[in-house]
């Protein structure tokens, strides 16, 4: 169910409408928009009886919502969702196209800083690395965990970038909180609810990448148990799907970026690292993510892709990627989008932060 309040509602108003609908034994989901806010209604098995809904003060009418969805469904917001990081330049959602880079996995502290600075020279307002590494197999490098995250830390310190981790579980789920800026739930976790659970009772911004055999419904009702919680920042993510052809890794299926903008208000971005899986295609379908309307991308980046402990043969160079940024904000333009200017790095900070990592590897 949903109500929507009268334009000129209250703050106070809002509020009483909340109390009463908890006061049920509902949960009550307040979405402010540009003209007016609507709350979600959720827990109820039933209808809710309407006629004593309008007559709440400030209540302009009770809409039912028939989609297995309601959270995440334009019926709730009309409005795109927009996540905004106070204080910097990026956002996510909106006329501004997000950019993360950054490698599969942080290796060591000379290798995260290298990409990090090269990816914010050329424009990435968000740095993405793996510090705990969902693997096929059970040997293969399974990442550094927290001392991963701290070297993050300290990128987002010297360069200015937000940073964004996946959290494979619980247990990682609470360091990525501590350290990250944008928490990654990963295709093989898209359902796994009790996580989900656990994600939307967060506060920080949710990226959540498209399982690998998932519908449309499947991915907006993984958004939905998010929502459900009460964090309203998720950030929707395609990265490919399972099919027949043995050319990529996996297909990317850029129609879900318009069929997702036309049934929800909520960002969806795309990963052609993950969606394709060969250097050689990573950059052809960024440009045609953009084209088809994404709200930003997740490039992985090496500046050693061959000798890369996870995902070597889907990073790309960083030249590769500063000529791609340069390919994108054109055809951002055409399509009145932007990207924000690159981060102009001090030559002394990005020299110390360098000689800084030679320092601890020598140790």
């Amino acid at each position: 169910m949903l109500i929507v309040m009268k334009k000129q509602a209250s703050a106070e108003e809002v509020r009483a409408v909340c109390d009463y609908i908890e006061g049920l034994g509902f949960r009550a989901h307040p979405m402010p928009g540009a003209l007016r806010t609507a709350i979600g209604v959720t827990g109820n098995q039933g209808a809710i009886g309407q006629d004593t809904l309008e007559e709440l003060s400030g209540v302009a009418e009770v809409i039912r919502v028939t989609k297995p969805y309601k959270l995440v469904s334009r019926d709730v917001k009309e409005e795109d969702t927009v996540i905004h990081f106070p204080g910097t330049n990026a956002s996510i959602g909106g006329k501004n196209l997000a950019i993360m880079a950054g490698p599969c996995a942080i290796e060591t502290r000379e290798q995260a800083f290298t990409v990090a600075e090269q990816v914010a020279a050329a424009g990435a307002q968000f740095f993405r690395g793996g510090a705990y590494k969902p693997r096929t197999s059970p040997y293969a490098f399974q990442g550094l965990g927290e001392e991963a995250l701290k070297i993050m830390a300290e990128i987002r310190e010297a360069f200015g970038l937000r940073i964004v981790s996946e959290a494979m579980d619980r247990e990682s789920l609470a360091l990525i909180e501590e350290y990250a800026d944008v928490i990654q739930i990963g295709a093989r976790n898209m359902q796994n609810y009790s996580l989900l659970r656990e994600v939307g009772r967060t506060r920080k911004p949710v990226l959540l990448k498209r399982g690998m055999s998932a519908t449309l419904e499947e991915l907006l009702m993984a958004a939905e148990y998010i929502m459900s919680e009460g964090n309203y920042q998720v950030i929707l993510c395609e990265r490919g799907v399972r099919t027949f052809v043995d050319h990529t890794r996996n297909t990317l299926d850029l129609s879900i970026v318009p069929a997702v903008q036309r049934l929800s208000h909520l960002p969806i971005i795309v990963d052609p690292s993950h969606g394709t899986g060969k250097r050689n295609k990573v950059v052809p379908l960024a440009r045609a993510a953009v084209a088809v309307g994404a709200d930003g991308l997740v490039i992985e980046v090496h500046h050693q892709p061959d000798k890369a402990l996870s995902d070597g043969a889907q990073s790309i160079y960083p030249q590769q990627f500063a000529d791609m940024m340069g390919e994108v904000r054109q055809i951002a333009r055409i399509l009145h989008r932007d990207i924000p200017d690159g981060i102009r790095i001090e030559q002394e900070v990005a020299g110390l932060a360098v000689a800084s990592s030679h320092a601890a590897k020598t140790r």
